[in-house]
């Protein structure tokens, strides 16, 4: 048997155990400012719509529900400026880690296939590229940096992991036309869309970017950020109905059916706006606090305007600072995670709670 683990590089997140077993020794314990995970209660209305939905004996659709449907597509035309959206716009999805790990093969990509990605990117892109055998290919700008004929997938990622970068809408508009101009399939990440701090991030799907028509561009957005789901694996796919109708049809083969409960929960999160803004409002807070401190102890903050992530460096390799904060009972992630472009810098979230904030912006003091 192939080893398929083989074709894939080492999981990042191993790397970094000694430095946390470094972080948990400190006295007052770690604060772990690393991966991102949401660490605040998942909203009361969720939780009664998932328990509500949890007597679900029999399997549910890849589709999903009508109502699910119906939220998805609502909400795209109301958050994202979509018009004219349909259900064959929408498929939710197990989670946006499944979508982007697989997607290449979904597409039937291999060797010989390009999938193009921010030189700075979340490294499941590459995952991705390598679990098809195809070839991963990494860019400053798509258009002046890409053979298209090679190209069958191109992902932008804006807010992006793990800069905080926004595209302005005149940048996704020029890319949105280069690829259909040859042909190539623009996935956009835009899992970090509603947190936006410094720049209003816009949708490949809003009029102003794609014309009005959706043909070859599909937009992939999470719920864990946005509503604290991400123990429930709720995303979804949004654009190209001809792209999405394919994937559909694998998708049931693959029996890649997001869970009954979960499809009402979603429809519950996306009906509801005021527990994004209270969210909002906790994770603005966080992110003042930990960059006033970061950069008055030398750090310099460079991009960051939206996510969840402060891109920050002491101009020195990135796992010495790693090493540095961890003496002080801090863990952060090191930039080459994302690329070596980042190699001198860090990635702090600001997903602890607000008591381990604190304690941050202390022994930072």
């Amino acid at each position: 048997m192939s080893a398929v683990s083989s074709r894939l590089p080492v999981f990042p997140w191993d790397k970094l155990e000694p430095y946390k077993k470094t972080a948990l020794t400190y006295p007052d314990g770690i604060v772990d400012l690393s991966v991102g995970t949401p660490v605040d209660p998942v909203p009361a209305l969720i939780q009664e719509a998932l328990v509500a939905a949890a007597d679900s004996p029999g399997y549910p659709t890849v589709w999903g529900t009508k109502e699910l449907r119906d939220a998805l597509t609502g909400w795209c035309e109301r958050r994202l400026g979509a018009v004219d959206f349909a259900h064959e716009n929408v498929l939710p999805v197990v989670g946006s880690k499944e979508l982007v790990a697989w997607l290449p093969t979904q597409l039937g990509l291999g060797a010989g296939d390009v999938v193009a990605y921010p030189r700075l990117a979340y490294p499941t892109y590459e995952v991705g590229a390598r679990l098809c055998g195809a070839t991963p290919v990494v860019y400053d700008d798509p258009v002046a940096d890409l053979d298209p004929a090679a190209v069958k997938l191109l992902w932008l990622n804006s807010p992006s992991n793990p800069t905080g970068k926004v595209l302005a809408k005149d940048e996704l508009t020029r890319i949105v036309a280069w690829a259909r101009e040859h042909g190539v399939l623009v996935f956009s990440d835009e899992c970090y869309l509603e947190l936006g701090w410094e720049a209003d991030p816009v949708s490949v799907l809003h009029p102003d970017v794609c014309g009005g028509s959706y043909e070859g561009i599909v937009a992939v957005h999470s719920l864990s950020k946005r509503s604290n789901l991400a123990g429930y694996r709720a995303a979804f796919i949004a654009g190209d109905a001809a792209v999405l109708g394919e994937l559909l049809q694998i998708r049931k083969h693959g029996g890649m059916m997001t869970a009954a409960p979960v499809q009402a929960a979603t429809v519950a999160a996306l009906g509801d706006d005021a527990h994004v803004a209270e969210q909002r409002e906790r994770y603005a807070a966080r992110r003042a606090a930990l960059r006033a401190a970061l950069e008055a102890h030398g750090f310099r903050i460079e991009h960051s305007e939206a996510s969840l992530y402060l891109w920050a460096t002491r101009d020195e390799p990135c796992w010495d600072t790693v090493a540095y904060l961890a003496e002080k009972g801090i863990l952060v992630a090191p930039g080459d995670f994302y690329g070596e472009a980042g190699e001198r810098f860090v990635r702090v979230a600001f997903t602890a709670t607000d008591e381990r904030v604190e304690a941050a912006v202390k022994r930072l003091g």
